[in-house]
């Protein structure tokens, strides 16, 4: 699978129904305990709203560059506003939602210190629609679907897919002869017949199957049952560090392992599933194709805070079809810098020439990392660091550097520029913390005032002692600045 494959899914048009909620995310500090009750008091330092349910389906597709169409309920509240207005900011997202006064927007909050998730409270109504708003809700998909390439049943069990909305969606999405794909919450499996794929976790399918899911096998047996008595054409059991199963009528089970990352946060990793099947068969890839796309971008979502988009370059870099890992353009590396700031996490930018890292590298890299939740490198390219350098450098050519910083656990993401400073890389990534080492003065720093302009900070690391390439280089070279052997 080359990088190609990837860059297909901009073209993907995707209808999404389901239930759509509001994410919200309240983060501070615990201190004490409460002298009323033996409860943590949180000092709240900062909130921020995302699209939750059907809506993060949506986000991760939009997120690939494809267009989706998101169709569900909302109540006549403010909850519903803040939906609209994250819908409006995000190019490629047609919202389309149903009115339905009677009952409140799903709302989820969660309470967080630090990423220590306190407490959470959901605001809902989980009662099935209303006659005249489901039939609102099912004229609104129809109309979507003639200018889609699939449909994903996003299943929160909120009431708006039921036992009369779903049956309707498969079958009009089946006449219109587009992929249907289900993340499913329904106790029973058969509600979804006429589906083309059913996305169940391995609790889930333990239900749907009546038995227990623990190894390859299990799955395997589990898929033949669901499948000799639903008429589903297949079933992806996701099943977290243990990989995903694939269940075809007629095709021998495909397992796939799980990509292996970090987990930081599961939470809408079942989204990020569904949106990249649903763009794959959409632009008309082959399942199993769809299957590994799928299965890469969930071991990428799973290592951010959240509910979380993945972008076509971090899901290239967890395939190994980029270039060098963590290596992007300006441009690329502003829209993931982007991302991740929608995320609310800190993005820190530092940079160099980096040509023989050594100790001190390592030292103030480590220093900056531990201060943000995302580091960027500017490194310079050969051209620059020769200008800056002199002749003979740099010792390592460019791909070669990038590729070792790349490869550092303190390093997200590393971007070669050719100018003599990062003043424009500077502007185009805006980063939240802006590094430099103590011998600067912090009014020399190239790019602080502008990242100070936009809200952030600048900060100087303490330097190691002793510790510099050019007196690596001159050591390697002696003083008659040949090398030696």
């Amino acid at each position: 699978m080359d990088a190609s494959v990837i860059d297909r899914l901009a073209q993907a048009r995707v209808v999404v129904v389901g239930d759509v909620l509001l994410d919200r995310f309240v983060e501070g500090k615990v201190g004490r305990v409460s002298p009323e009750a033996p409860v943590a008091v949180l000092n709240p330092r900062s909130e921020r709203a995302l699209l939750g349910g059907a809506g993060n389906v949506a986000a991760n597709l939009v997120a690939y560059g494809a267009t989706s169409i998101l169709i569900g309920v909302a109540g006549a509240d403010a909850a519903a506003d803040a939906l609209r207005t994250l819908c409006d900011a995000s190019p490629g997202l047609d919202c389309r939602l149903v009115t339905d006064a009677s009952r409140p927007t799903t709302v989820k909050t969660r309470y967080l210190s630090g990423w220590h998730q306190l407490l959470r409270v959901d605001a809902e109504d989980p009662s099935p629609l209303g006659t005249a708003v489901a039939r609102d809700l099912l004229a609104l998909a129809d109309a979507a679907m003639a200018e889609a390439g699939s449909l994903v049943l996003s299943d929160y069990a909120k009431g708006v897919l039921d036992a009369g909305t779903i049956p309707a969606l498969i079958e009009a999405a089946r006449a219109r002869g587009i992929p249907v794909i289900v993340d499913p919450k329904k106790a029973d499996a058969a509600i979804f017949a006429g589906a083309t794929l059913l996305t169940p976790n391995a609790d889930e399918m333990a239900r749907f199957a009546g038995m227990p899911i623990r190894s390859d096998a299990d799955a395997e047996e589990a898929g033949a049952r669901v499948l000799g008595r639903v008429a589903v054409d297949a079933i992806l059991v996701t099943r977290g560090e243990r990989g995903m199963t694939l269940c075809r009528r007629g095709e021998p089970p495909l397992h796939v392992a799980a990509e292996t990352h970090r987990v930081f946060d599961v939470t809408g990793a079942g989204d990020t599933v569904a949106a990249t099947l649903s763009a794959g068969l959409a632009v008309g890839l082959p399942l199993p194709d769809a299957v590994r796309l799928a299965n890469a971008a969930a071991g990428v979502a799973v290592t951010k805070p959240g509910t979380a988009t993945v972008s076509p370059p971090e899901l290239k870099q967890a395939l190994g079809v980029a270039s060098a890992a963590n290596v992007m353009t300006a441009a690329d590396a502003r829209a993931q810098v982007a991302a991740w700031q929608r995320q609310g996490l800190k993005v820190g930018f530092t940079n160099g020439c980096f040509d023989l890292v050594h100790r001190g590298h390592l030292h103030s890299l480590d220093q900056a990392a531990r201060r943000v939740d995302r580091l960027v490198v500017g490194i310079n390219t050969d051209a620059s660091t020769a200008r800056l350098k002199g002749p003979g450098r740099p010792v390592q050519d460019l791909d070669t550097r990038t590729a070792v910083l790349a490869a550092l656990k303190f390093v997200d993401l590393v971007v070669p520029f050719d100018e003599d400073t990062p003043g424009s890389l500077i502007e185009a990534v805006v980063p939240d913390v802006l590094f430099k080492g103590a011998d600067y003065a912090e009014a020399d720093v190239v790019g602080g005032d502008f990242v100070k302009a936009n809200g952030g900070r600048v900060e100087l690391l303490p330097l190691l002692p002793g510790h510099s390439t050019t007196a690596t280089v001159s050591r390697m070279r002696g003083d008659d600045g040949k090398p030696r052997g």
